[in-house]
This record gives C-alpha cells, structure tokens and sequence, in this order.
C-alpha cells in the first residue's frame, strides 16, 4: 500500500549515503504478512543473520507486532547484533530486542520519516546527519522550532514527501525536579507497550533501575484518562521508585488544553499519587508520532539538566557491543 511514499523514503535514504537491500516483506502483500507473521519475523531473522546488511530500518508501523515476536531467533539476533530503528508499533522490537542487551533506536521509519525528509526542513537532515554518520562525542539533542502534526493523504500521489502545515514549537515542557540526571534511555509509544504487559516479554522489575524513561502517543489518541491509567500501572510496578527521569513526546493530535491537561495528569500521578516530586519530568518533546523526530537510542546514558534545560547523550550508541 503507498508504494509511492516507500520509494521516496527509499530515494530520500539513499541521497544520504546509504545502500539499500530490501527484505521480501517490505513489498509483500500485507493480507498475506497479516495472516502470516512468522513470515514477517523471517526478515527479522535473516536481516541479522545477513552479513551485508549493517542497519535495519522499519518500513513503517502498524498494530501487530507482538505477534511476530515468538518467531524471532534470539541467537542470531544476539550473536549478530546491529542496528535496528522505527517507532510506534516496532517498540515491541526495540524494547525486546534491548532486553537481550542490544543498543536500539526509537526514530522515523523509511514512509514515516524518511519520506518527509527534505519537506521537514534542514534541522531534521542535519539531525539525520549527525546522528547516523557523524563523528560522537557528547551528542546534545536540540528542540526543533516547528513541528507537524500529521501527513497530507498518502491515497493522492500528489502528497508523497509532503507533510501537514508547519506548526509553531513551544518547546519542551521541564514540568518537575530540579537536579541534574544521569541513566540509560528506555522507552517508546505507550499503548503498544500495553501489548506486552503480562506476556514473557515484559519487564523484570529491575530493569528499571537508573532509567530515564520515554513515552510517546499514537495517532490513535489515547485520551488524556487513559494515559492516565497506564502511569498508574508504571507506579504501582514500582516503576517511578527507581528510575532518573521520565520523558514524554509531544502528543499527537492533542489541543493545548489537552497538552496542558496531560501535563497535570503527568505531574499528579508521579509526584503526588506515587510520591515522587523530585523526580524530573519533561514533555512536549520532539520524539514519536510528531515531524520531524529525534532518534533516541535505547540503552545509551544520557543526561538531563532542568536548570540549563539540557539534554544529551554522554556515550556513542554506536560504541556499544550491542549494535
């Protein structure tokens, strides 16, 4: 579906500098791939297995992914690792395949993204830029002054590498806390996290120690009630007790009463329904279902500091023995 919109995420890869191999399923009939998701997990596999292949990107997201986890071989995965990056229903991957120990990125995907590239300005290819071919030190994340809410219909050709009207920035939101932080990145799009909650690929409650946790919204806007009760769930694993910071994305779709009202709910839950006044918190980020989008690496420390309104990784993603 929307082959136009793949093959300028394509064009738009490769006028970066990068080689591209496509996996059968990246062009499959997607009835087929729904009803088969060991095929889909497949790819997966012989991606990592395939010695040519240095960087896998997700096509785009979706709603099922979960189902595709059981097929994974964990062994080639682990003992070919590499980089892995998409966003929105691919946290299910990022966040297992973290698990295992490898070093993954939340970010745009090839239609998602990367399609938009030279439509979402200079500041995201710079930020593509630096990220994925610079040179790493310390790497400090800058807000971008203009966002976009959505994409234009992807039905009418017209519109392939285009993007919704530019919207004003107000810039991250420091809504609590008032030390500087220091841990690793966990994180993704909150709803499909739900997906795993309960299941064998959920969490020990220990992996949450020294993390600075992100969430991101789905274009399926969770209302702010919702979102309200999945923190909840958070804290009462014990969540909040243990991790540095938690960060959340710019809401898709949400007005700003309901950017405000997320960001009481936010504070309410955290710092005064689990205690936890100190524990710094930032939202409105440029991170998720929002355009144009920071990478965020998962297992990479990072540091936050309120004062200076700072926020930076302090190690390469790509130093680690996980990618």
């Amino acid at each position: 579906m929307f082959p136009h919109i793949y093959e300028n995420g394509l064009k738009n890869l490769r006028a970066l500098g990068f080689e591209v191999k496509e996996f059968p399923t990246a062009r499959g009939d997607a009835k087929y791939q729904y009803q088969n998701p060991k095929v889909r997990a497949e790819d997966v596999n012989a991606a990592f297995a395939d010695k040519e292949v240095k960087g896998i990107i997700t096509s785009i997201g979706g709603n099922d992914s979960v189902r595709i986890l059981p097929f994974l071989d964990k062994k080639i995965i682990v003992d070919n690792p590499k980089f892995i990056m998409g966003y929105s229903d691919t946290t299910v991957l990022t966040t297992f395949l973290n698990k295992l120990g490898l070093v993954t990125f939340n970010g745009p995907s090839i239609m998602a993204g990367f399609s938009q590239m030279e439509a979402e300005g200079k500041s995201f290819k710079t930020h593509l830029k630096d990220f994925l071919l610079g040179d790493f030190n310390d790497y400090e994340y800058e807000p971008y002054k203009y966002y976009f809410n959505n994409y234009p219909d992807w039905a009418d050709k017209t519109n392939t590498g285009k993007v919704s009207e530019p919207i004003e920035a107000t810039g991250w939101r420091w809504l609590q806390g008032s030390m500087t932080v220091e841990g690793e990145l966990f994180g993704g799009c909150i709803e499909v996290l739900e997906f795993l909650k309960g299941t064998d690929y959920w969490f020990d409650k220990n992996l949450w120690n020294g993390k600075i946790l992100f969430f991101e919204t789905s274009e399926d806007k969770p209302t702010v009630n919702q979102v309200k009760f999945m923190l909840r769930n958070y804290g009462t694993q014990g969540a909040f007790d243990k991790v540095k910071a938690v960060l959340f994305g710019r809401a898709r779709d949400y007005s700003e009463e309901e950017k405000k009202e997320l960001d009481k709910t936010l504070v309410n839950i955290i710092g005064f329904e689990f205690g936890k006044p100190e524990l710094l918190i930032v939202s409105n980020m440029d991170f998720g279902h929002t355009d144009p989008q920071l990478i965020l690496p998962l297992g990479v420390r990072a540091c936050l500091d309120p004062v200076s309104k700072m926020f930076k990784l302090t190690e390469s993603p790509f130093d680690s023995p996980g990618i």
